[in-house]
């Protein structure tokens, strides 16, 4: 729990998908929110480098989404995101045939995940796109 303000500083530094403070409370992402996800389930993984948080991963494991993968960009490069992804895959997978996620279609994430094996790549709109990654 003592890396949320960490993990929020991370997703407020991105700078694909960047949204200030105040877009991120208007979704209604906080630092109280994660904290509470993080509460209602095993749903959050942190990386870090040298002690300090340098990425998160988290997931909806009700709806089989992996919902947030961020990596500081001095920090990437390094591994960090796919390893992210694969814990978050991993919690996902274990209880869903399939997990989904949506991302930018041009963007470095929606690379990384194509090449770790997410595809069925639909738009959803908005240059946007699910992609889904299935049991083996």
């Amino acid at each position: 729990m003592g890396d949320v303000d960490a993990m929020f500083q991370v997703r407020l530094a991105v700078t694909e998908n960047s949204m200030t403070s105040a877009e991120l409370a208007a979704a209604g992402i906080t630092p109280a929110s994660i904290a509470e996800a993080i509460r209602s389930a095993p749903c959050a993984w942190v990386a870090t480098i040298d002690g300090e948080v340098a990425g998160f991963a988290m997931v909806d494991l009700r709806s089989a989404c992996l919902f947030a993968l961020f990596v500081r960009s001095d920090c990437e490069g390094r591994g960090l995101g796919t390893a992210l992804c694969r814990a978050g895959e991993q919690a996902l997978l274990a209880q869903h045939e399939a997990a989904w996620l949506e991302t930018a279609k041009a963007s470095r994430a929606a690379r990384l995940y194509r090449h770790l094996g997410w595809g069925d790549e639909r738009d959803v709109g908005d240059g946007d796109i699910r992609l889904t990654k299935r049991r083996a």
